[in-house]
């Protein structure tokens, strides 16, 4: 699996024990990846990352984007590419995280937590896929608790009815417990 991260921000704050996005991907793709070949645009401040491409006097460049995700596709039988932020976000004036996601043809699993408000955010990125002609392959709600309250249990049915996908937990986990966690996810459905 070769993992892609179009942009990565916010690299002045204090990663935590998880670390960088870009360095906690690289560390799980088993294709020789470098965290610099899983991002190719990084950026100090935690910002979106046009403003923050724009603060650091550059322009992210969507076939660089593109030429960089499809190469490291090429070492891979699977490539997973995290958005930046969302689907709407911009990664330049003009070029969004959905129109890399279209650009690459790639299924869509959306990210979404659990609680109050999920039902809002999912359904219209979920919308938003759509209406860009992208297949959303499911939705994960993390971080799944082995005992979900009742609004977390009526936040996945409702999502998975009215959003007419399939909604996966995930459980909270650690960095080393990412890949067993990951493990229960259903992936042959998605690729």
């Amino acid at each position: 699996m070769a993992a892609f991260k179009p942009a990565v921000t916010g690299l002045d704050d204090d990663p935590g024990e998880w670390g960088h996005d870009h360095e906690l991907l690289a560390s799980v793709a088993n294709c020789g990846q470098s965290p610099e070949e899983v991002a190719p645009y990084r950026f100090g401040p935690p910002l979106a990352p046009h403003l923050a491409a724009a603060q650091a006097g550059t322009e992210i460049d969507a076939g660089r984007l593109r030429a960089a995700a499809e190469e490291v596709s090429e070492r891979a039988d699977a490539l997973v590419v995290e958005g930046v932020g969302g689907l709407m976000v911009p990664l330049t004036a003009s070029y969004l995280v959905r129109d890399l996601a279209g650009d690459l043809a790639l299924p869509v699993v959306i990210a979404a937590r659990t609680g109050l408000g999920t039902i809002n955010h999912s359904l219209l990125t979920i919308q938003g896929a759509r209406d860009a002609a992208l297949s959303v392959a499911g939705v994960v709600m993390t971080p799944w608790q082995a005992d979900p309250e009742p609004i977390e249990l009526s936040n996945r049915e409702t999502v998975e009815r009215l959003g007419e996908t399939t909604v996966t937990g995930l459980a909270p986990t650690t960095p080393d417990g990412l890949a067993a966690a990951g493990a229960s996810l259903p992936l042959d459905a998605w690729l």
